[in-house]
């Protein structure tokens, strides 16, 4: 990614809506935002493999294991405006479990690029199903949408819920309510 290419790309659009990109405020606000879009879009120069560095383990569990409420930021494709909130995953082992900060790291791998809410959910599961070759996978995320918020619509209150559920728990109803209802259950 070239930081001195975008930060020229930001000057441009700052003149372009009408501001001096040369007052003390902004002089550095280039700059500034291509760090930011390097970072928020660091997905697209990273490696699954080399996130989940081998930090796949055997196990004779196969039981559901949950971790909830991962936090998620990405950028939506169509605005380029930020959308955030949680992700929910789950999984049931057959011989093999991947290690807790595994989960969220994929997430992030997949949310730190240009994104629909819809894809980012599905290959969460994908990835997590493909490296553990669990019996099912399911993940749910909740988000809110700044691009319906501050612009558009406008609706200040507006959540998104999407689902991705493969193996047991699409082909499993006992299966896909449980893992449904463990995520309704709070921590005492």
């Amino acid at each position: 990614m070239n930081i001195d290419k975008i930060a020229q790309l930001i000057r441009e659009i700052l003149i372009e809506i009408g501001e001096d990109p040369d007052r003390e405020g902004l002089k550095k606000t280039p700059y500034r935002v291509a760090k930011a879009y390097e970072f928020l879009t660091s997905g697209y120069r990273k490696d699954l493999q080399s996130i989940i560095n081998n930090a796949i383990f055997q196990a004779e569990s196969n039981n559901m294991i949950i971790s909830r409420d991962i936090e998620v930021y990405s950028l939506c494709e169509h605005h380029m405006l930020p959308f955030f909130g949680r992700c929910h995953v789950g999984y049931i082992a057959r011989k093999k479990v991947i290690g807790l900060s595994k989960i969220a790291r994929i997430v992030d791998f997949y949310a730190r690029r240009l994104q629909i809410q819809e894809r980012l959910t599905a290959q969460i599961a994908r990835a997590i199903m493909d490296n553990t070759q669990a019996e099912g996978v399911g993940v749910v995320i909740e988000c809110k949408h700044l691009c319906c918020m501050m612009r558009g619509v406008e609706k200040q209150n507006s959540v998104m819920t999407t689902s991705s559920v493969l193996g047991s728990f699409h082909n499993d109803d006992i299966t896909r309510k449980e893992f449904l209802d463990l995520l309704q259950r709070k921590i005492t």
